[in-house]
């Protein structure tokens, strides 16, 4: 007895759509996905519909040989129909992944403003964000988080600290740091944080200013944020400009839309987007989006394979438009619109309710969107981390034993084939990375070797950045 439910208006309200690609983590990331603020419909006969659904809930509830909570049967009667639908992006939300979808998307968490990473089997503070409770509280760059409220965080995931950290705005924290040989107990209160999704700086490359911009997500003030930096690079003289999209997983179309337009002509075209009907709206660029900021000096924009979603709506709208060159790697290629219907237990449902097409009409969707010219971070970057519950000697055969040949190898310490096959040259190649980093030298890649081979490894990546240089030395051509 019931239920089909109405059809979504298909307004597309641009300040309620969100495009999402990649998960990611605030303080490293940032949770993004799509959202549209309005109720779905039910129609009177939902009964009709959901009827067997509803027997099948009586049934197990009533019959089954033992218990089950009515909430377990929810959840399950609720992951079964978004399985069957195949599709990544749509997905029920519990409340704490609605609370971080949601301060993603306003640019702001409650916590104490220490954006931090992981070190070794412990994590390090890498920078305390001005005015915010931990700037106030004197932590510092490459502070050592040794507990949070007591209990010692070594060893444990960076999600997993974060959320200890955070919390709601006005309650208590205390922290113990480590300041090289100093231990020391810091009780903070929670606040309101700012998330900053635009970092500029000016470059000089060949006698040129070039202003460099990393758009991190696309936020509620992502376009404010990146009209003020891109003001204040030209006051200090910048002739050209390098956007940088690399790992930046989506976020709000309105603001896609809004910063595509100020590097096109009025009239030319953005970015399309088609509904299950087949009708498509499409979006040109003009003062309805830019509000007449345009940006008119030589750019590029740099995309990898964690550039999604809005990302590539942006980098495919100036490449095919306006003919602005894309430097680095194939993005990831996420082409569809998300939106979400919100519960009153402080759950969402997030649904995918469009494609959208580029410019040029084409979808992009598990498919990305090429670079005009490739450069990349070499294959090791790319790696998975090493398990480090394990320990490996020679003999051994293991896709692990390949990854760390090729961390080894990376670091000129291996120069055979990373075949996966732990022999003498493994073993040497161990032994005298160990002996050359103060480690106990027994060719064995024990924990401790791991995690200090992966340091290295991470240190040097930190010192290279293949397609940044491309981009900074295209654009002066330009």
């Amino acid at each position: 007895m019931a239920a089909k439910p109405q059809k979504i208006k298909r307004s597309y309200q641009l300040k309620h759509l969100i495009l999402t690609g990649i998960l990611g983590l605030l303080l490293g990331g940032g949770l993004m996905f799509g959202l549209v603020r309005h109720q779905l419909q039910v129609a009177n006969d939902a009964y009709r519909s959901l009827g067997k659904v509803a027997t099948v809930y009586q049934t197990l509830y009533y019959n089954y040989y033992k218990k089950v909570p009515s909430s377990k049967l929810e959840q399950g009667a609720i992951d079964g129909m978004i399985e069957s639908l195949d599709d990544q992006f749509t997905e029920y939300l519990n409340k704490a992944e609605t609370e971080s979808l949601n301060n993603t998307i306003d640019s702001s968490f409650s916590g104490i403003g220490a954006q931090v990473q992981k070190a070794g089997e412990y994590i390090k503070i890498s920078s305390a964000i001005t005015g915010t409770p931990a700037q106030k509280a004197g932590l510092k760059t490459d502070d050592i988080l040794l507990k949070v409220n007591g209990k010692s965080v070594k060893g444990q995931a960076l999600d997993k600290v974060v959320t200890k950290i955070r919390g709601k705005i006005g309650t208590k924290v205390t922290v113990t740091i480590k300041r090289g040989d100093q231990v020391f107990n810091k009780t903070l209160t929670r606040a309101k944080i700012p998330i900053h999704t635009v970092n500029a700086k000016l470059v000089k490359k060949d006698g040129h200013k070039v202003g460099y911009l990393e758009v991190t997500t696309f936020s509620t003030n992502t376009t404010k944020e990146f009209k003020t930096a891109i003001k204040k690079l030209r006051k200090q003289g910048v002739s050209a400009f390098v956007v940088d999209m690399r790992n930046n997983p989506g976020g709000l179309m309105d603001q896609a839309l809004s910063m595509s337009s100020m590097f096109l002509k009025n009239g030319q075209k953005i970015m399309r987007v088609k509904d299950r009907s087949g009708k498509v709206e499409t979006y040109t660029a003009g003062k309805k989006f830019d509000k007449g900021f345009k940006v008119t000096e030589p750019t590029v924009v740099l995309v990898n394979g964690n550039s999604a979603s809005a990302a590539e709506i942006f980098s495919a709208a100036l490449n095919e438009s306006g003919h602005i060159k894309l430097i680095g790697a194939k993005t990831y290629g996420k082409g569809t619109v998300q939106t979400t219907q919100e519960f009153k237990n402080g759950t969402e449902l997030k649904l995918t309710i469009a494609k959208w097409l580029t410019a040029n009409g084409t979808w992009i969707h598990k498919k990305g969107i090429e670079p005009d010219i490739k450069a990349d971070y070499p294959e090791v970057a790319y790696s998975a981390f090493i398990d480090t519950t394990k320990i490996y000697k020679e003999g051994q055969v293991s896709k692990q034993v390949k990854t760390l040949q090729m961390f080894l190898k990376y670091l000129g310490y291996f120069n055979g084939k990373a075949n996966g096959y732990y022999g003498q040259d493994t073993n040497a190649a161990v032994q005298k990375f160990q002996s050359e980093n103060g480690l106990d030298v027994n060719g064995q890649a024990t924990k401790a070797t791991v995690t200090k081979i992966e340091e290295k490894v991470s240190q040097k990546l930190g010192d290279t950045d293949p397609a940044y240089d491309e981009a900074l030395k295209t654009v002066v051509q330009e």
